[in-house]
């Protein structure tokens, strides 16, 4: 079971969408994402279950992967809970909680969700999103008596995507940068900024020698896949930019490429935890990118 987590990690999510971690340490206790907007209260009542189940009484921490709505989307309602936590995010990702644009993005991507995987027709705010701590790469975040985490820079997925190194047990919370395992021994890659980023994001993790990670939409991965893990990430990126770059080179046009994409990467499997309309999103950027990056054309 990918959910079998360490004592010291618990599963809070609630609903479908990104995952929603708890870390105890010692003396201080870490949220790392939210998950979506429409299942806060799920999201919240656990939280408070485990709190109390470890006789916590806040949240300290959040650590924020990066600014997607599945990831952040109920950041606003816990915030709202626990104002006194304080978020830990990429400068970039500060940035984007200030753009508008973005927000609007978020929170029709976290309507379109919340249309398919409930009944309710509450609005997803995007009110109070905000960064309090802006960390880099290598910074080290002291969080109790000789517990540390530290701060691994994983972009290509987005800019502003962070991977998190939890030491001294060399448990690493993985970027979406460097993919997302499947069933049947599929990944998933998600190359929405650029493609060289999310293979030095990789480089950039396996370095650090994890001994166990925790990745984005799957949970733990077995001990065994571990240790080529960011390798099999590299070879299924290659994969999806030479299909694409394989279609470019037949002729077809942006149109026909996306039809191609979608029937290679589209399932009712995927479905389940992904809307239709973000997967659509996220592939049209991502075969934009290869194509500037590797056929120096700009497709409209």
């Amino acid at each position: 079971n990918s959910f079998d987590f360490p004592a010291y990690l618990c599963r809070v999510t609630a609903g479908t969408g990104g995952e929603a971690i708890l870390i105890f340490a010692d003396n201080t206790t870490i949220l790392h994402d939210c998950g979506m907007a429409y299942c806060y209260k799920g999201l919240i009542e656990n939280i408070q279950q485990k709190l109390t189940e470890h006789g916590r009484e806040t949240i300290d921490y959040i650590l924020l992967s990066h600014t997607h709505y599945d990831h952040v989307g109920a950041l606003p309602y816990v915030l709202q809970k626990w104002p006194e936590a304080t978020v830990i995010g990429a400068y970039k990702a500060e940035k984007v909680f200030q753009s508008e644009g973005a927000r609007k993005t978020m929170r029709r991507l976290g309507e379109a969700a919340r249309n398919r995987y409930s009944d309710s027709k509450e609005p997803v705010s995007t009110d109070g999103l905000r960064v309090d701590y802006v960390v880099k790469d290598g910074d080290v975040i002291e969080i109790g008596e000789g517990e540390y985490i530290k701060v691994v820079e994983a972009a290509g997925h987005t800019d502003c995507s962070l991977a998190y190194m939890l030491l001294p047990q060399n448990l690493m919370f993985t970027s979406e940068s460097t993919g997302i395992p499947r069933p049947f021994g599929d990944l998933h890659t998600s190359i929405l900024k650029n493609y060289h980023q999310t293979i030095e994001a990789a480089k950039r993790c396996k370095a650090c020698a994890p001994e166990m990670l925790v990745v984005p939409h799957y949970g733990l991965l077995p001990k065994d896949l571990v240790g080529d893990y960011f390798d099999i990430y590299i070879d299924f990126a290659e994969y999806e930019k030479d299909f694409i770059i394989s279609k470019y080179k037949e002729g077809k046009n942006f149109d026909e490429i996306m039809d191609a994409y979608e029937s290679r990467y589209w399932s009712e499997e995927r479905g389940g935890a992904q809307p239709k309309e973000a997967f659509l999103e996220n592939a049209q950027h991502i075969v934009k990118h290869i194509l500037h990056e590797f056929c120096h054309i700009d497709a409209v």
